[in-house]
């Protein structure tokens, strides 16, 4: 953002709005549209027959799609802004969910999950991670931390709310009572919300984004976040297994799950104090390492209750502090101009590894003989991604 738009009087009540739609936008679609599904897993199976691996690899192809689309995506966002693309996003949404709750054979569910992962992409955090970046310029980090804070609240709002309405209603009714709340709120507010200028990118002060994309450390930057997103998202989405495989009812794990979105926002609010002492080499990797360890303890420790609902809140903690890690990774190595279009292509595979990850749980689940293992699994590859992140910062 130029020095001049920071003198306007308007803006700085135009960026409030901006800020508080994206909040609310983004705790509404990842609540509705990735932490319902957890949730809703065990209904899906019990009343389709389908087994879980089968439903979660469903879930997974959305997040496959969301990835490759993104690229693109993020082209547009450089280019246009975010206001036509979010607020498509969100109706492309609801019209997604319909037909997810109404889908009667397994084609039919799996292709709804395609059309989902499309508005994936236009409404989770990259678009609004790009239009904060842009918006917001030198103050990006505080409306990034402020973005991610309650868009942590996600899975705490609507885990044991999905829990409360599936306990009551067919998982159909739910996904078609959450596809009328996004919509009636997501799009509105998008379209309303997202109307300030585009501002215009200093491109002549900027390293050509085809010059960064193939480079080494930007290599290396994919590979780490991919296998750390592995990881940390695999963790999400099997946390409910685990924990009702130990004896937690599916309510109980539910809250546990939600808990530890109270850790993304407690880990998001040292951000900024962890960025102004470390170095961006030094956070990442620690950050890294302290998720593989959490990880690795609720998969060998096997109780009390209240332990592993601990483990999960720590889990949340560097899950927190892991989305502004990756929502700033471009800026703190190559500068904000063309993040849309170098963020889309971190996110791709970011977002490919992750979509991988709910089925690769399920699938090493039944190979290793439960999901313990598949926890030990998980934190030697956090591991492995702390290690390699030591080598993606470039040298100036």
């Amino acid at each position: 953002m130029t020095a001049d738009t920071e003198a306007r009087p308007g803006l700085d009540a135009g960026l409030r709005r901006v800020l508080v739609v994206l909040c609310t936008t983004e705790i509404i679609s990842w609540g509705v549209l990735y932490y319902a599904f957890p949730v809703q897993l065990p209904a899906i199976g019990a009343s389709t027959g389908w087994s879980n691996a089968v439903v979660t690899a469903g879930f997974s192809a959305s997040q496959v799609v969301a990835g490759l689309v993104g690229i693109p995506v993020g082209r547009l966002l450089d280019r246009h802004g975010p206001r036509v693309i979010m607020t498509t996003g969100s109706a492309l949404a609801a019209v997604a969910l319909v037909a997810l709750a109404t889908a009667e054979s397994l084609a039919w569910f799996v292709a709804a999950w395609v059309l989902t992962g499309v508005a994936m992409a236009g409404v989770f955090y990259a678009p609004a991670f790009a239009a904060v970046t842009r918006w917001f310029g030198p103050r990006r980090v505080t409306a990034l931390t402020a973005l991610t804070l309650v868009g942590g609240l996600a899975s705490t709002v609507f885990a044991p709310l999905t829990a409360v309405l599936t306990g009551r209603l067919d998982w159909r009714v739910t996904y078609l009572l959450l596809a009328g709340f996004l919509a009636v709120t997501t799009v509105p507010l998008h379209l309303w919300g997202l109307r300030l200028p585009w501002p215009a990118a200093e491109h002549e002060t900027a390293r050509a984004p085809s010059s960064v994309a193939r480079s080494r450390t930007f290599l290396v930057l994919v590979v780490a976040m991919s296998l750390a997103a592995f990881s940390v998202y695999a963790v999400v989405v099997n946390l409910v297994p685990l924990l009702t495989g130990r004896g937690m009812t599916t309510s109980a794990a539910a809250v546990a799950l939600g808990l530890g979105g109270v850790g993304q926002v407690l880990g998001r609010l040292g951000y900024a104090r962890l960025a102004a002492r470390t170095s961006v080499r030094v956070r990442t990797s620690l950050v890294l390492l302290v998720g593989a360890a959490a990880t690795t303890l609720l998969g060998l420790v096997p109780g009390p209750a209240l332990l592993l609902v601990a483990g999960s809140v720590v889990a949340g903690v560097t899950r927190g502090i892991f989305t502004l890690v990756q929502a700033t990774a471009i800026t703190d190595r190559w500068g904000p101009v063309h993040y849309g279009r170098l963020n889309g292509l971190l996110t791709a595979p970011l977002m490919l590894s992750s979509a991988i990850a709910p089925w690769a749980g399920s699938a090493l689940a039944a190979w290793l003989g439960g999901y313990p293992a598949v926890f030990v699994v998980l934190g030697v590859t956090g591991v492995l991604a702390a290690a390699l992140s030591t080598a993606s910062v470039p040298r100036l």
